[in-house]
């Protein structure tokens, strides 16, 4: 079986490789920021918050990435999960984004704006606690973590019989 591109990258990278990994990590976890936050928007040093969100969203899909070769690669599972557990995450701090345009919606309303185009007179009981950035931090592991549980149980609880989904197949 050919092994996954990661475990390759790990067994085949010298001492300098890592190094370079290490000095990229921290450029990209604490000066890139910095750059944004402390660089006045004149400087030719100053990171924009566009490159910042754009940034965001490659190490997001990265990590999406990494999951699938290691799940699909290295195991030689097919997961079909990992989209779904990608969006619940992504829905639970949607929640948290949406709670924080407040009043600067289209609307001027306290709900999202799509709340208040579909005639939504309060938040729903599932949104209270939406506006924390610790409880949608939470979410975003948890309600993942609860829905792959379900699942596990599922697949796994009744081995001895066959199952059905198509994560549960091995080639």
């Amino acid at each position: 079986m050919r092994q996954p591109f990661i475990v390759r990258f790990f067994s085949a990278t010298p001492k300098a490789g890592w190094q370079a990994l290490a000095i990229f990590t921290a450029f990209a976890l604490v000066l890139v920021p910095l750059l944004h936050l402390a660089v006045p928007e004149t400087s030719i040093f100053h990171v924009s918050s566009y490159a910042i969100t754009l940034i965001g969203k490659i190490m997001c899909f990265a990590i999406v990435g990494v999951a699938m070769d290691l799940i699909w690669g290295y195991a030689g599972i097919l997961s079909l999960g990992h989209g779904l557990f990608f969006a619940l995450g992504g829905y639970a701090f949607g929640m948290y984004l949406m709670r924080q345009i407040g009043r600067d919606g289209s609307y001027q309303s306290d709900l999202p704006d799509f709340m208040v185009f579909l005639d939504w007179k309060q938040l729903p009981w599932y949104w209270n606690g939406s506006d924390s950035i610790w409880w949608a931090a939470v979410l975003v592991v948890i309600v993942p973590a609860l829905v792959a549980l379900v699942f596990g149980f599922l697949l796994f609880a009744r081995a001895s019989r066959a199952c059905t989904f198509p994560s549960s197949h091995r080639p």
